[in-house]
């Protein structure tokens, strides 16, 4: 998600908010919209979990045991891990200790079929994000994922806007990767030699202060 628009020179501004626009409709509907790894030893909950996902456009990858979830965590990045409680190699308590050493980003949401009061203390203190009962209602946890994964993609995406911000004009040499991104701080260049009063609007929390400091760093005006 980006700022929605940054208005001043008519011309450059209406591009401006046009490109941001594109880039937040690039992320919503290009493609899937997450990748969740199930991690269970039971066949059922796996299978089910992963039918309930795909339903709602996730792309879902499953591990029967811990050792098994340590190595797709290994070779590939996730939006956020369902882990069980109860394995027979491990269980989701230790294996959640042992990705968070390495890991304190992925969101992992704890289910279990012996919950209590004192897992789900613990769980949250070992960095779980959620704590879910089996049997949960499907609805709530659909809303849950889907809540937690667009927040996280949202501090993502301000980080990656204030790295870039940075590259840009700390580094004139060094530039994002991103095609959207670089359109966007080009765009931001333009409206910056301008010495027309500039509005930027968004939603709280899209990056709109950074446009401004990027603005106001290559302005003319004192």
């Amino acid at each position: 998600m980006f700022p929605s628009g940054i208005s001043g020179d008519p011309q450059s501004g209406s591009r401006l908010t046009t490109s941001l626009r594109e880039a937040g409709r690039d992320r919503m509907n290009g493609g899937p919209r997450g990748r969740v790894l199930v991690v269970d030893d039971e066949v059922e909950i796996r299978e089910s979990l992963e039918a309930l996902l795909d339903l709602e456009g996730y792309q879902v990858d499953l591990a029967a045991n811990a050792a098994e979830g340590e190595r797709k965590l290994e070779l590939r990045a996730y939006d956020l891990v369902l882990l069980d409680l109860m394995m027979p190699d491990k269980s989701g308590m230790e294996m959640l200790r042992d990705v968070r050493e390495r890991d304190r980003h992925t969101p992992i949401f704890m289910i279990t079929a012996y919950g209590t009061l004192e897992a789900a203390v613990q769980a949250v203190k070992l960095g779980a994000n959620d704590y879910l009962a089996k049997p949960w209602d499907n609805e709530k946890l659909l809303i849950e994922i889907d809540r937690v994964i667009a927040g996280q993609r949202l501090i993502d995406e301000n980080t990656q806007l204030k790295i870039a911000l940075k590259q840009r004009y700390s580094f004139p040499n060094i530039v994002g990767k991103s095609d959207r991104m670089l359109r966007v701080l080009d765009l931001v260049m333009q409206v910056a030699a301008s010495r027309s009063t500039i509005l930027i609007t968004g939603e709280t929390g899209t990056g709109k202060e950074l446009i401004a400091k990027a603005i106001h760093a290559n302005s003319p005006r004192v």
